[in-house]
């Protein structure tokens, strides 16, 4: 396919805008909006109608370090404090309550008493999704979420898409994600490019960085046990006047981390363990230039570096040296925020700009393998507040990809323009309807919507919630232009975007005032157009088509204040159509289980069960295809114990019964880990 002439693409990216733009003033079904670069994560506002005041002495407004989220002194919240908000679903702060989507929600709280140290921990145990780690830390890990490729979820870090283009497929690798600054992290599962576009087929990972608020706050941490494991984290994070800020480092190191299944060495070779070293920064500030215009940056950084054990030969077998695979990551956002008519019409401008490169250098080979991939985007929205709780969003997005190793330099640019209506009608109807069309140099136009309506009952307060949407996956600048003509493979510029149609419908029930949910949820993706090797495995074609469906089911009670527990079971069933088999490293049954207890208010324990069900899978090598893995449970214990508002130690146990499997099939996954370590912070330690 030739690329679409400029002018060409110009006129059509206007006239899809226009078209959207009419829709909007009708109050048709509109579509999404980028996400903020900081925003303030608290139940919105309801505020009371001007009165004439009586003489009182006048309230001080809350502060929240945005002036675009500030609160009228006579205001009253919407939801009951510590009600959890979302702002993946529609772009804007929330309430879960509200939302249709299925959803999960992790705070910096759950991370901190989970002990969560990599984005792949934090994961592990979260509905519809399958977590594949080769090996330990910094180890390849891929996320299935509802039985869609690894490449079909979108990962977002504060308003950022920091996909990774320099992955044949487009897939981000989980396992350089660290957890140490984050306030929030949602999961957002069905398909979403109504809202954010391509590779958004299987959902949307949305990560929300730790915002300064109030005094300043110093923090640290430092661990060790297991696996020669040693880690450290440093934060400073709070605002003032008219200023907030936080900038956090956190170091992890395993120095020997047992990777590679005996029965796979040649006779007298001794396997070598993992190393893997990760430094990562972030900063996020926002400054309030007066009660109109706000700006914010967000910016965070990744070095890492990972030694393992490589394969060579044919038939391949694990090298007696380890081979080094290094990844560096930039990832920015500059964001203007301009507010009118007291903040009823919030315009975002933003800026974003990432930068991957990875550097392979195995064994044998004296020259690395050096990829750089980039991804610069400006994008604008707007919010505007029709009515209490009734929120339309328009806005237009730009943005250029491009790929260079040494073989290769290539470019690809896409425009976008989107509407989005979130409505509420007597506070138990809620809908959110989005449409959106891209237009890009390579393929074209590709228009994409979502409707997510939910209710909740009178009397019962049933939650009944249902969302229907499409989705598609543009092909990566890779399968386009990347040619390997040493091994009879070369790059197919014609191919089409993966496109999908998903449903899913469900309910959720609260007992006894909230104390017990429970709930499930029904979903089905049909994918077509999947691009795979064709029939002479010499170049990519779209050959495949793909569907999955099953059900997400929980139930989580307080028992008492002290003792709470949450179960969660998701089914599975993800074929090739063509063939009719089940998807390579999608489990069809997944549950998890989590008690936390509060003996004491210093003491705090937990306990996790993991179980996961077998799966079709291939050999470490990939020539010995139809494996069926076995299937695996693990317990994982956790516990602290807060010295003083500033002291905290903690322990945790990973794999307490030391169980042993390989997920994906030749990678060892870690055994018995044993840690402890100390946390420390000027006040309020978590």
């Amino acid at each position: 396919m030739s690329p679409v002439p400029h002018a060409r693409r110009r006129r059509a990216i206007l006239s899809s805008f226009c078209v959207l733009s009419s829709f909007a003033m009708l109050g048709a079904l509109p579509a999404a909006a980028q996400q903020s670069a900081s925003p303030d994560l608290l139940p919105p506002v309801e505020v009371d109608p001007p009165r004439k005041p009586i003489a009182a002495k006048p309230a001080m407004p809350r502060r929240t370090g945005n002036a675009a989220h500030r609160q009228m002194p006579a205001a009253k919240p919407a939801a009951p404090v510590g009600t959890r908000v979302a702002v993946s679903p529609t772009g804007i702060v929330t309430p879960v309550a509200n939302v249709a989507n299925a959803i999960t929600i992790v705070t910096d709280r759950d991370i901190a008493t989970q002990q969560a140290r990599t984005v792949p921990d934090i994961l592990s145990t979260v509905p519809g999704l399958n977590v594949v780690q080769a090996g330990g830390p910094g180890g390849q890990t891929n996320v299935f979420v509802r039985g869609t490729n690894a490449n079909h979820t979108k990962l977002i870090i504060d308003g950022i898409d920091v996909g990774d283009v320099t992955n044949g497929n487009g897939a981000f690798d989980f396992a350089h994600l660290l957890a140490a600054d984050i306030q929030q992290f949602e999961v957002l599962r069905g398909p979403q490019s109504g809202l954010y576009g391509s590779d958004a087929i299987g959902g949307v990972i949305s990560v929300i960085t730790r915002k300064g608020d109030g005094p300043a706050r110093a923090t640290a941490s430092v661990e060790s046990g297991s696996f020669k494991t040693f880690n450290q984290s440093a934060g400073l994070s709070g605002s003032q006047a008219n200023v907030n800020y936080a900038v956090n480092v956190a170091h992890l190191h395993a120095g020997d981390v047992p990777v590679t299944p005996w029965q796979l060495l040649p006779a007298g070779q001794k396997a070598i363990g993992n190393t893997y070293d990760n430094v990562t920064a972030s900063a996020k500030l926002g400054v309030d230039l007066n009660e109109a215009w706000t700006l914010n940056s967000v910016v965070r950084t990744t070095d890492a570096t990972l030694l393992f054990t490589g394969d060579s030969g044919f038939p391949s077998v694990p090298d007696a040296v380890r081979s080094n695979h290094t990844v560096r990551q930039l990832a920015t956002r500059e964001e203007a925020v301009w507010s009118l008519l007291g903040g009823r019409i919030r315009n975002y401008f933003g800026v974003n700009y990432v930068n991957n490169r990875s550097s392979d250098l195995t064994a044998g080979n004296p020259v690395a393998a050096v990829a750089t991939g980039e991804r610069i985007k400006y994008d604008w929205h707007a919010v505007t507040e029709l009515a209490p709780h009734n929120n339309l969003i328009v806005g237009l997005e730009q943005q250029t990809e491009r790929l260079k190793t040494a073989d290769l330099s290539a470019e690809n640019g896409n425009k976008a323009g989107f509407i989005e209506l979130q409505t509420e009608f007597a506070r138990r109807w809620f809908v959110v309807a989005s449409l959106r069309n891209d237009v890009n140099d390579q393929f074209g136009g590709h228009g994409t919507y979502r409707i997510a309506p939910a209710m909740i009952l009178p009397v019962t307060e049933t939650k009944l919630k249902a969302s229907y949407g499409t989705g598609f996956k543009a092909p990566t600048l890779s399968q386009l232009h990347q040619d390997f003509p040493a091994f009879n493979f070369f790059a197919n510029p014609d191919l089409k975007p993966e496109e999908s149609t998903g449903y899913d419908a469900g309910f959720e029930q609260p007992l006894f005032s909230g104390r017990v949910r429970f709930g499930t949820t029904y979903f089905h993706n049909s994918i077509t157009n999947l691009i795979n090797f064709n029939t002479t495995f010499t170049s990519y074609a779209n050959v495949g088509l793909a569907t999955t469906e099953g059900t997400e089911s929980f139930v989580a009670a307080d028992l008492t204040d002290r003792i709470s527990l949450r179960a969660d079971y998701t089914f599975t069933r993800a074929i090739d159509a063509a063939t009719g088999q089940q998807l390579l490293r999608r489990p069809k049954e997944k549950w998890s289980a989590t008690a936390t207890w509060l003996p004491i208010d210093a003491l705090s324990l937990s306990a996790t069960v993991l179980r996961i069900s077998d799966w079709l899978d291939v050999s470490r090598d990939g020539l010995t295809t139809g494996l069926v893995a076995p299937g695996y449970t693990i317990v994982n214990l956790r516990g602290d114990y807060a010295l003083s508002d500033q002291v905290k130690l903690f322990g945790r146990v990973d794999n307490l019964f030391n169980r042993h499997y390989q997920n994906p099939t030749g990678f060892l996954a870690p055994g018995l880990g044993v840690f402890a370590g100390i946390r420390v912070a000027t006040s309020g330690l978590q």
